[in-house]
């Protein structure tokens, strides 16, 4: 009978093995916290292993459990022998023959087969067949995208021209009002000369006659 139960038992090898430890590093270390220094708490962990040792040491064994009970081929320390081994020649025609049952059970024989195989011929005719037509369409793509992109182009260019055609009619008027204003002033400055010289005339007359006064 266990003078101690296993928990605590195991218990107390945790907590002094920890206390050794503890005091093994105060030790090394020369640490000292109040009265607990490297040799006080050595001591404790060792006395405490000590003593737990102590109480072991009247525990009672555990009994062996017989294995052979549970397993029969363990009695006697030698392996019982196994059935007859089998020849793989003999377990390559049993797969053989699982495999055929199979295939039997799911209706697949050599007719389903070469149908299946001309199937799938087909659909590599068929799928060299799409690929001319998938070419063409990727064509047709590329096209229609170079003729959006020209017809974008030749908006720009109208657009262009428009402005040249509005700056050129702006440029146009401009002159023509130029012009108009230049007729203006040449008939202003021939309007002007006319009066000059009416002027100098009467300056003229005005001189002759203060002169002949004099």
């Amino acid at each position: 009978m266990a003078i101690l139960s296993p928990k605590l038992m195991n218990f107390l090898y945790g907590m002094g093995a920890a206390v050794v430890i503890i005091g093994a590093l105060f030790k090394i270390t020369h640490l000292e916290i109040g009265p607990l220094t490297g040799t006080l708490m050595l001591t404790v962990g060792l006395v405490t292993e000590a003593a737990i040792f102590a109480i072991s040491a009247f525990e009672v064994p555990a009994k062996d459990l017989d294995w052979s009970l549970v397993y029969p081929e363990l009695a006697g320390g030698e392996p019982t022998k196994k059935g007859k081994q089998e020849n793989p020649a003999e377990a390559q025609g049993l797969l053989s023959q699982k495999l055929d049952t199979m295939l039997k059970d799911a209706k697949i024989d050599g007719e389903l087969m070469s149908s299946l195989t001309n199937s799938i011929k087909n659909f590599e005719g068929a799928a060299k067949n799409i690929a001319p037509t998938v070419d063409s369409i990727a064509s047709q793509k590329k096209y229609s995208e170079e003729m959006s992109l020209a017809a974008s182009q030749l908006e720009s260019l109208n657009s262009l021209y428009k402005l040249q055609l509005e700056s050129a009619n702006r440029n146009a008027e401009a002159n023509k009002e130029i012009a108009d204003n230049a007729a203006k002033l040449k008939e202003q400055m021939q309007s002007m000369t006319s009066n000059i010289a009416s002027l100098n005339s009467v300056y003229g007359g005005m001189l002759t006659a203060m002169s002949n006064r004099g």
